[in-house]
């Protein structure tokens, strides 16, 4: 073997093992170099570990780890594999990160369009994962090195026959849409072109065989061969003009051995086009029986396939709604204080850090936290929360919501790209652009469809030309190019993307954000969900819920002098204790002498009275009988809530009781999951009987208690074990390895980034009924998919072979090519169409 030495970038050496290359391989030029972020790496060993894994991999020629900024760089070279190098560096303990980048691509007419753009990508070596997308005529690409690889990406899919370029980033100009404008406004014109000059040539030829004394009239008119000259000035006209698109990018096609669409409407209305050249100039190259011409066909089908595109044009805009809905909510400008003035500025010029200023009405340029003021805020868009919610000082605001009829300042904290709308748009852009399992099998059939359809056409016009009726030439051309029209792979490649486009966009419009987009699929196959309790199911923070005075105290009096005294506690029941006297509007009042006993209470003087406040056992140490009140303590603990005792100038006072209360929809959510067929488990790591009880308020009679974050993950393997298809609904730090570990993880969006980058599902509002919305969406959407696949297989299973003659021996019946082509392009239109019902689909209304 020989030693590959890899340079450091300290200039040190350190050797690899490099496999030997094959017995007469010719060694190729080394590519330019990857740099990968890895994370995980403490020291200089790490960096020697990560180098030596890296060398091993096949098609690595160097490999070198800058620790100070954490990356490592390889050359690579034939043979290289980023999902390999991704491997290699997983299995020695790091995490090489790939970014995804997402690219605009021009020219997608087909599936099989789709698997040579993807097939094309894969070819640039940094590439792990590349999904194009017939929609949203985007890809989706996980790429070492991001950015930096996008002028190889777009060098190999040009070298394919299409066009790319980076995605243009929120709040930037779209051009992708400006494009796909100029794209409708250009077929629109054609279309009409094309059927200016094919209707009279339609008239001319059909006419005539809806009422013959046309023909006869037309030959007088236009004797010998004067007819079939105009219309080949006409035919030519349209195939030269607005049909000209499928002959410059068909033909290419069909010469790099990867035809498509277009390729099969090329030589569909070549052929028929080039017969009737022949029939209009050499006629006696034909028998007398086969001397027809073809031109209407030919431009007939040329104008119904330009509508049909058209149609599908304008479909497609629509599926994008949401997106550019999403998009519509960045403000335009702020009003910001800048050094002791209020200026005007535009939004993306917002910085870190500014304070900005919102009046009534004013939609929020960037996210933040209120300094001062008070106001409700509109963010039903964000949240699909249908009511205001109330912003006072420390409360989070977010970028694109709209101000009600209060004002406030806030303090910017996340601008730009970093804001959670700009987040969400980028979350459903990628989940529309993602594959689902579904779709593998999709692909495997397109990438075949268009050759198969070229080959049965060619043994369609054999079969007619050998055991066929006369004029065989005629009948034969007829059934050949009725095959290549009528096929349509559009359908096929449609029938999924268009219906993840559509269903994650009204997702995102009730606040369910599918981080990934097979979890469509996942989520719909799901029959357990596992569900956090803090925060999840309840609010995660303590509230005060019952107050009971012993005789001869007043409850307000006795909560402002608790209030007053917890005020200078930092527990989370003194926290809730004091919220709830300032809700009430009572009198908190400072205390003086205050100490804590650990582990019993608290004590001190407020308004000149002595108050304690603390667990039964701290009643007991200060000589106190709390027997007063067993029963209602009995019925707080039953209910999960935590009895706290108040004492005033030595006389037991009061019993409190502070809970972490069920979230308003978790009742009701909980039920309309088990009315899905659902089995809901709950798992936390509160003690057995504040679980048991919350569990029983919620509903769910399967509780797994005192867990710590592997329990979590325990309970959930266990039960993928026995079977199940397990999602998880958390929201918190410790939930982050199950959510990584159920089939499907949700995150509760009001949680915590680290919970949200684990999951597949992201809940925006932090409502559980978000969870039920987003199973209901992935039935429908997969319901959806169905239905469109079925339309597509059985639209081409069913029609290719009446259009090759299967009928005709039987019935007589012999398709007409222009029938095809009316089918084909409606057969694209009724996948969009029902894949556009998405728009609409219904939820479970849990607020009723």
């Amino acid at each position: 073997m020989n030693e590959r030495q890899t340079i450091h970038p300290t200039g040190g050496e350190s050797s690899g093992q490099a496999p030997l290359p094959a017995k007469g391989a010719t060694r190729t030029p080394a590519l330019s170099p990857i740099i990968v972020p890895v994370e995980g790496m403490t020291c200089a060993s790490c960096v020697k570990r990560v180098e030596k894994a890296a060398a091993k991999v096949a098609g690595v020629e160097t490999s070198a780890v800058n620790f100070a900024t954490e990356t490592l760089s390889v050359t690579p070279g034939p043979g290289f594999s980023a999902e390999a190098l991704v491997k290699a560096v997983k299995d020695a303990g790091y995490e090489a990160k790939a970014e995804t980048v997402m690219l605009d691509i021009e020219d997608m007419t087909c599936a099989s369009c789709v698997a040579r753009v993807e097939k094309a990508l894969k070819t640039v070596p940094a590439v792990e994962t590349a999904a194009a997308n017939l929609a949203t005529a985007k890809a989706v690409v996980t790429v070492l090195g991001g950015r930096n690889a996008v002028p190889a990406m777009v060098k190999a899919v040009e070298k394919a026959g299409y066009r790319a370029k980076l995605q243009a980033e929120a709040g930037e100009p779209d051009t992708h849409e400006q494009a796909k404008e100029r794209e409708i406004a250009r077929l629109t014109r054609d279309f009409w072109i094309a059927l200016v000059f094919s209707l009279p040539l339609f008239v001319m030829e059909m006419g005539s065989h809806i009422y013959p004394p046309l023909h006869h009239t037309l030959m007088t008119l236009l004797p010998g061969n004067q007819l079939n000259l105009l219309q080949f000035v006409l035919a030519t006209a349209v195939l030269a003009g607005p049909g000209r698109r499928f002959f410059v990018k068909g033909l290419p096609a069909l010469l790099r051995g990867g035809p498509d669409m277009n390729s099969l409407v090329a030589i569909g209305t070549g052929a028929a086009y080039l017969y009737s050249l022949v029939t209009t100039f050499a006629p006696a190259v034909l028998p007398a029986e086969a001397r027809h011409v073809y031109y209407e066909a030919a431009t007939v089908i040329v104008s119904l396939i330009l509508l049909g595109r058209l149609l599908e044009a304008r479909a497609k805009g629509r599926t994008g709604a949401a997106i550019r809905k999403l998009a519509g909510l960045q403000a335009k400008t702020a009003r910001v204080e800048r050094a002791g003035q209020t200026l005007d500025i535009a939004a993306s010029d917002v910085v870190v850090g500014d304070v900005v200023v919102i009046r009534p009405g004013e939609r929020l340029p960037v996210d933040g936290t209120v300094i001062d003021g008070a106001s409700h805020v509109d963010e039903a868009m964000i949240s699909g929360e249908p009511l205001p919610v109330e912003k006072t000082q420390g409360a989070t605001v977010i970028g694109g919501t709209i101000n009600g009829r209060g004002s406030f300042r806030f303090r910017a904290e996340k601008v730009g790209a970093d804001m959670m709308l700009s987040q969400i748009i980028r979350m459903v852009g990628e989940a529309q652009g993602a594959k689902l399992p579904i779709q593998m099998m999709v692909d495997k059939v397109t990438a075949w469809f268009v050759p198969a359809v070229i080959a049965i056409a060619a043994a369609t016009f054999l079969a007619w030309f050998f055991v066929g009726p006369d004029p065989a030439y005629t009948y034969g051309l007829v059934a050949a190019v009725a095959v290549l029209i009528i096929a349509c792979p559009c359908a096929m490649g449609l029938a999924t993307p268009t219906s993840i486009m559509v269903g994650t966009g009204r997702a995102a419009e009730l606040g369910v954000l599918f981080r990934k987009g097979e979890a469509l699929q996942t989520l719909k196959e799901v029959d357990t969900v596992v569900m956090d309790k803090t925060g999840t199911i309840t609010k995660g923070r303590p509230e005060l819920t019952d107050v009971s005075v012993a005789e001869g105290f007043d409850e307000n009096e006795v909560l402002s002098l608790a209030a007053g005294l917890e005020a200078r506690s930092e527990h989370p029941v003194g926290e809730a204790i004091v919220r709830a006297a300032e809700t009430r509007g009572l009198t908190v009042a400072a205390a003086d002498g205050v100490e804590a006993v650990a582990g019993f209470g608290i004590t001190g003087k407020v308004d000149g009275r002595t108050v304690a406040a603390g667990a039964d056992r701290y009643m007991a140490r200060l000589g106190l009988d709390v027997a007063p009140f067993t029963e209602v303590a009995a019925r707080l603990a039953g209910e999960g809530k935590t009895p706290l005792y108040v004492a005033i100038d030595g006389r037991l006072a009061a019993a409190l009781a502070v809970s972490d209360p069920l979230k308003p929809n978790s009742v009701a959510a909980i039920k309309a999951l088990k009315a899905l067929g659902l089995s809901v488990v709950m798992v936390t790591g509160d003690n057995r009987g504040t679980a048991d009880a919350i569990g029983r308020a919620a509903g769910i009679a399967e509780v797994v208690a005192e867990v710590l974050p592997d329990g979590k993950v325990e309970v959930l393997n266990r039960l993928k074990a026995e079977g199940r298809k397990v999602a998880f609904v958390g929201d918190g730090i410790n939930d982050a390895p199950a959510l990584a570990t159920a089939d499907t993880g949700i995150a509760i969006g009001t949680g915590t980034d680290v919970a949200i980058e684990s999951a597949d599902v992201v809940l925006v509002g932090g409502d559980l009924a978000s969870a039920v919305h987003a199973i209901e969406l992935s039935h429908a959407v997969i319901r959806n998919i169905g239905q469109n696949l079925f339309w597509a297989f059985a639209y081409n299973i069913l029609l290719i072979p009446v259009a090759a003659g299967i009928l005709y021996p039987g019935f007589g019946i012999l398709l007409s090519p222009m029938v095809g082509a009316g089918a084909m392009g409606l057969s694209s239109v009724f996948v969009l169409t029902n894949a556009l019902r998405l728009r609409r689909a219904r939820v479970t209304d849990l607020a009723r």
